[in-house]
């Protein structure tokens, strides 16, 4: 439960997976496409999919940032790429998502940016919302 709300996203989508998305304040307008493995066409709109792992990919990076501030590490240019997979579910009805994070911490040794990454991992909101729900796979790759 949040203490308290810093900050509410507003985003409407229309005519789901093939339709398009926007945000309240004009930042965000986007339309979505169906990729090939799922059936679609392939077009040239985004995906909830690349839209989550953009999201968790920034949100991952901003948590790295605020954990290294915290113990005064200079990582270098954060750099997080996430993998977002679909597909349908093993042991439930539906379909499920999986995700991979690959961080890269050119500053640090390789020891400090794995302890980095699993301490971004526990304060970041995205890992908390996915914890126990999503399969997330970390790596970390320091630089020296």
């Amino acid at each position: 439960m949040l203490k308290e709300t810093l900050y509410t996203a507003n985003v409407t989508t229309r005519g789901g997976r093939a339709g398009r998305v926007e945000s309240s304040d004009g930042n965000l307008k986007l339309h979505l496409s169906i990729p090939s493995g799922m059936g679609g066409q392939n077009g040239s709109g985004t995906n909830p999919e690349q839209l989550f792992a953009a999201g968790y990919a920034a949100c991952f990076g901003g948590a790295v940032q605020y954990a290294a501030a915290q113990k005064k590490m200079e990582t270098g240019e954060v750099m997080v790429q996430a993998q977002v997979g679909i597909g349908p579910s093993a042991d439930k009805e539906g379909f499920e998502i999986s995700v991979t994070l690959e961080v890269t911490l050119p500053k640090l040794s390789q020891r400090d940016a794995e302890t980095l990454v699993a301490e971004a991992h526990r304060i970041c909101p995205y890992s908390n919302a996915t914890r126990g729900n999503v399969d997330v796979k970390l790596t970390a790759h320091g630089g020296v």
